[in-house]
């Protein structure tokens, strides 16, 4: 049996690379990427903005007031989507086992070869490979598992590697704050703080019975994580997944402003769909069936997103350039295609703080009260 060996790999400030491959001038300065009103969200920084305070899911007007003299570009959808697909094209040419976590990050289950490579030497030649074919920074840990590389990699930035050897996962963690646990986010942390509990080794050792008295059933995943469990497995990665709806109409229909509102209210169900399971979509298909059933579709290929006013609109132009024929119409249907896995918060390019709070208050009223409990109104 040998012994599990999980390599995590991390592209570095993602899309403030990208634009630093594509204009020189941007290396060593403040880089703000980013709505370019002032009532934007950061999306990403450079490492020279993070000095001076600046993080992602910031407004771009406090950002400046940290530091005034960064430079604030809009985010280019297409570039990083092409980079993205670049490197994991690299890596799975010699991944024996490749997940693709996110648009920059990738899990490789390389256990078993040590018996042939070592996995630290087979890696260290990976990020090497990914850095030279795609002039872009990686970073990469290597442990028994999900979790630890993960972690691992995050204190090998930037640009760098670290391996925790097997047995020593939990020292590895117990040194660290409680805010390097993956998942444990700003209330979270806030309520740790609040116990007393900054440390990782403290959390560790708290029962696991209090820590699920204090935060349900999370609180047994915080211990697991405080002691380096995870049993996760490196899911195979797969692009080609896709989520669809479609409405077939109880009568023929010419009435396009309810057609209209039919597919705005499918796009909102399947951009929910994709933000609670962390997916994003990278490709958009619409479907008309006329009365005399002849059936066609078009899509277009778009940047990732699971934001549901930018589906809505690519849905409406695609639903334009379809529909020619005036006739009567039978169904419509929207797919999402291109799936990955991929948090909707690295895609804040045209949103603002207001128009980001309202998607996360719908959502969790959905969560708790189910799907239909709130919709747009012209959609109903």
């Amino acid at each position: 049996m040998f012994d599990r060996a999980v390599l995590h790999l991390d592209l570095d400030s993602f899309f403030v690379s990208v634009e630093c491959l594509k204009n020189s001038s941007f290396l060593g300065k403040p880089l703000i990427i980013g709505g370019t009103s002032r009532r934007g969200v950061v999306a990403s920084c450079s490492y020279e903005a993070r000095r001076f305070g600046v993080h992602s899911a910031m407004p771009i007007k406090m950002a400046l007031q940290l530091c005034p003299d960064a430079l604030v570009i809009k985010g280019d959808g297409d570039s990083y989507s092409y980079y993205s697909k670049l490197v994991t094209e690299i890596i799975a040419e010699d991944a024996p086992l490749l997940e693709k976590a996110s648009i920059d990050e990738f899990y490789l289950d390389l256990t078993g070869l040590d018996r042939y490579f070592g996995c630290f030497s087979w890696s260290q030649e990976l990020r090497h490979r990914v850095i030279k074919e795609s002039g872009l920074p990686i970073s990469f840990g290597l442990a028994v598992n999900k979790l630890v590389s993960k972690v691992g990699t995050g204190e090998g930035k930037p640009n760098g590697e670290k391996q925790v050897p097997k047995g020593t996962e939990k020292t590895f963690m117990a040194q660290l704050p409680v805010k390097k646990i993956p998942g444990v986010g700003k209330e979270t942390h806030k309520k740790l703080s609040f116990m007393g509990v900054r440390q990782v080794k403290t959390l560790s050792q708290i029962p696991v019975r209090l820590l699920e008295r204090e935060f349900g059933k999370h609180g047994k995943k915080l211990w697991e994580k405080a002691n380096a469990i995870d049993n996760t497995p490196v899911v195979p990665y797969n692009e080609k997944k896709s989520i669809s709806k479609e409405r077939t109409f109880m009568e023929d229909t010419l009435d396009l402003q309810m057609i209209r509102h039919r597919m705005m209210g499918m796009v909102d169900a399947l951009a929910y769909e994709l933000r609670t399971s962390d997916k994003l979509t990278s490709c958009i298909t619409v479907k008309i069936r006329y009365a005399d059933f002849n059936t066609y579709t078009k899509q277009r290929r778009i940047s990732y997103t699971a934001n549901d006013r930018s589906l809505i609109r690519y849905a409406y132009e695609l639903f334009d350039t379809l529909y020619d024929r005036r006739q009567l119409i039978r169904l419509i249907g929207v797919k999402f295609s291109g799936l990955v896995s991929g948090h909707y918060q690295i895609s804040l390019f045209d949103d603002s703080i207001k128009t980001i709070n309202l998607l996360k208050e719908r959502d969790q009223i959905r969560k708790r009260f189910g799907v239909d409990a709130i919709s747009y109104a012209c959609s109903i």
